[in-house]
């Protein structure tokens, strides 16, 4: 079932692979899919292997991963996903089996994982975050779909206090970012971390006016900060408050931009001070700061705002397939390829931006979000169809059509993710066009 949004893309069906078989966290996706099924349909599985082949071969932009399930091999399926980060990424909600398993998860980093919760805290708050992807599904879209959203995109999530919220926003925005190529692996943590400690900062300081003092004295105490939190958190004049988040994500600087309903504080002293606080925390604004560029507050001091760079023209990924077969580098204005000279290597970008002519008239420029170069010649076995040149220092992978066919059969999944990708980009293409 598709789809047109306003913005021209297509709206898709999304998968979520159920990976369990605790009856509770299976009903919990269920009733959730009844709920949104215009957009979410769930396959659930229970055996390891069966669970491995169906990403590989369906692809699913959503995976519920139950660590409570004794017969799945959920550790193996993480690695497995993470093995070829190029062809599984996607948002991953982990269903584990304690608070410290919660943590353990956290512990890894892993940029596909949007949120890690007990099942208790699954089978509450699992639809809304349905209702939140629903809202914002242009965050799961396929590899090299992302330019069809437009050079510059705008938008906004509200969270309540809950440090789940907190973390599941950052993680999807996060996820989104690395995902689409505008930041690197380095970067990625960066962001995370900034907007982490200053969503933080939002929460306990801003909309539930935990004071320096009492926050330290509480983690002196050896206390969990998670329970002054949800004890502040449940306060007639707190339990309301909300926070902010809004992107502003161009082609070269992305902004954010956190907003909560405290009152504010005194971030000039703070700013000063921070870097000289205590062991137990306080850190946050100065690490910010090294963190991102153009950090800023406004004058009462519930408003905090910063900017990244953005990738240009760079993946940060390789698909795994693609290694074995050469790298090749361009300077400006080399020749990629001629127009109907008899050729059918693929060529994957890598870096870089590269002029298509058809004659002596501009096609189109091409980056690394079309991923390819000369799909047409190699899927027909046709002479190029247009010349191609590298503009400035550009960078691809070339692969013969035979080697790459005989990866293929080794890996039979990844060509059907590619003809998947090509079928939906066409797709996209026609309803662009029918549009004009």
């Amino acid at each position: 079932m598709e789809k047109i949004s306003k913005c021209g893309i297509i709206n898709r069906m999304k998968k979520i692979l159920t990976a369990s078989s605790n009856p509770s966290v299976i009903q919990t996706v269920k009733s959730a899919c009844v709920r949104y099924s215009t957009y979410f349909q769930t396959d659930i599985l229970s055996d390891t292997e069966q669970i491995i082949t169906y990403i590989d071969y369906e692809f699913p932009e959503i995976k519920v991963l139950d660590f409570t399930s004794p017969e799945i091999d959920a550790n193996r399926i993480l690695l497995e996903i993470n093995s070829d980060s190029w062809l599984h990424y996607g948002g991953i909600i982990v269903v584990c089996r304690d608070q410290k398993q919660v943590l353990e998860i956290e512990e890894k980093k892993d940029v596909n994982i949007l949120v890690a919760q007990t099942e208790k805290n699954f089978t509450k708050h699992f639809s809304r975050l349905l209702r939140i992807l629903h809202q914002n599904q242009q965050f799961l879209l396929s590899r090299g779909m992302q330019d069809t959203i437009g050079g510059r995109e705008i938008g906004s999530f509200v969270c309540g206090n809950d440090p789940m919220d907190i973390r599941f926003y950052t993680n999807f925005l996060v996820g989104y970012l690395y995902n689409t190529n505008r930041i690197s692996e380095n970067e990625r943590f960066s962001l995370q971390m900034a907007l982490m400690e200053l969503l933080t900062n939002a929460l306990e300081h801003g909309n539930l006016n935990i004071t320096y003092e009492e926050k330290s004295k509480w983690m002196t105490q050896g206390s969990d900060i998670l329970e002054l939190i949800a004890e502040r958190a449940a306060l007639p004049e707190y339990k309301d408050k909300k926070i902010s988040i809004s992107y502003a994500i161009g082609k070269h600087v992305s902004k954010f931009i956190i907003k909560d309903d405290g009152k504010g504080f005194d971030w000039r002293t703070r700013t000063q001070t921070s870097a000289e606080a205590s062991d137990l925390h306080g850190r946050g604004i100065s690490l910010s700061k090294n963190l991102v560029k153009n950090l800023t507050y406004n004058n009462v001091g519930n408003q905090v705002s910063f900017e990244i760079d953005n990738l240009r023209n760079k993946t940060n990924t390789i698909p795994v397939i693609m290694k074995p077969f050469d790298v090749i580098n361009f300077t400006d204005k080399q020749i990629v390829c001629r127009e109907n000279e008899p050729s059918s290597d693929l060529f994957f970008i890598v870096s870089g931006r590269f002029a298509i002519y058809s004659g002596r008239k501009l096609i189109s420029v091409l980056t690394p979000n079309d991923l390819f170069i000369g799909e047409m010649a190699f899927l027909l076995n046709d002479r190029r169809t247009a010349t191609v040149l590298s503009v400035g220092n550009a960078t691809l992978i070339k692969i013969p059509k035979s080697a790459f066919l005989a990866l293929i059969r080794k890996n039979p999944h990844y060509g059907i993710f590619l003809s998947k990708l090509l079928a939906q980009r066409l797709n996209t293409q026609t309803h662009r066009n029918q549009g004009k």
